[in-house]
């Protein structure tokens, strides 16, 4: 990369990226959120820390609440409308996203599903760009639901930051593991910067809740240590 610019580095909007690592089989490279290719350059559009995936993910993370919808992500919505065949799902962006009543496991035109308006949905975006609106589906290339569809059990859903998402989402992340050994739950996090957690009971709920919201600042170890007082709540 020219300019200087590393892996790990604080970039800001207008900085110029070159010379990235593509894959070696397709030799592509690909940009995740905060950066944009204008014709042979690689523009920063957000101001954060560089980060790298192999073989050839890049991406700028940077403390975000504003979600910009991405192919293949899952997210979690809530029907706001339907309108003929098709219900209207906030997600968190600038744009509604549609979702079809045929995008569930199991629906056809006679067995259609029992979705209502203020149902929290659990899906993933088939269509994201600038010139169509976001589509969602909560199937897989299966047709299983897969976890998707419409969240029925209580619970509550927690709205944190995009990097907190992208750090409970990474396969390093001790969180849900930690809490895990001191209280079941059962989550569903969406890359929109919401998580639906149930616990046990209110009280758990909220606590597990509670320690999801300060993880993004801490280290592993001191999450660990966070996670070890829980025990707590089980004894009240």
């Amino acid at each position: 990369m020219q300019h200087g610019k590393q892996v790990g580095d604080l970039l800001y909007p207008g900085d110029i990226l070159s010379n990235l690592k593509a894959s070696e089989g397709s030799s592509k490279i690909i940009l995740g959120p905060g950066l944009k290719q204008e014709t042979d350059i690689v523009l920063v559009t957000k101001a954060g820390f560089l980060r790298h995936k192999e073989p050839n993910s890049y991406w700028i993370d940077c403390h975000s609440k504003r979600y910009v919808p991405s192919k293949g992500e899952n997210v979690i919505g809530i029907v706001t409308a339907k309108v003929v065949d098709i219900f209207r799902v906030e997600i968190g962006s600038s744009e509604q996203a549609s979702l079809s009543f045929l995008s569930f496991e199991g629906a056809t035109k006679r067995n259609r599903p029992n979705v209502v308006v203020g149902d929290i949905v659990y899906g993933r975006l088939v269509v994201a760009n600038k010139d169509m609106e976001p589509e969602i589906v909560c199937v897989d290339s299966r047709g299983k639901s897969s976890g998707m569809g419409v969240i029925r059990d209580s619970g509550v859903i927690v709205h944190t930051s995009l990097n907190l998402i992208r750090r409970l989402l990474s396969p390093s992340c001790v969180a849900l593991k930690a809490i895990g050994k001191t209280l079941p739950f059962e989550t569903a996090i969406g890359a929109n910067g919401r998580i639906w957690v149930k616990g046990r009971s209110v009280e758990e709920t909220i606590a597990i809740c509670n320690v999801l919201s300060n993880c993004e600042y801490q280290t592993d170890r001191q999450i660990k240590d966070m996670c070890s007082k829980l025990n707590i709540v089980q004894d009240l």
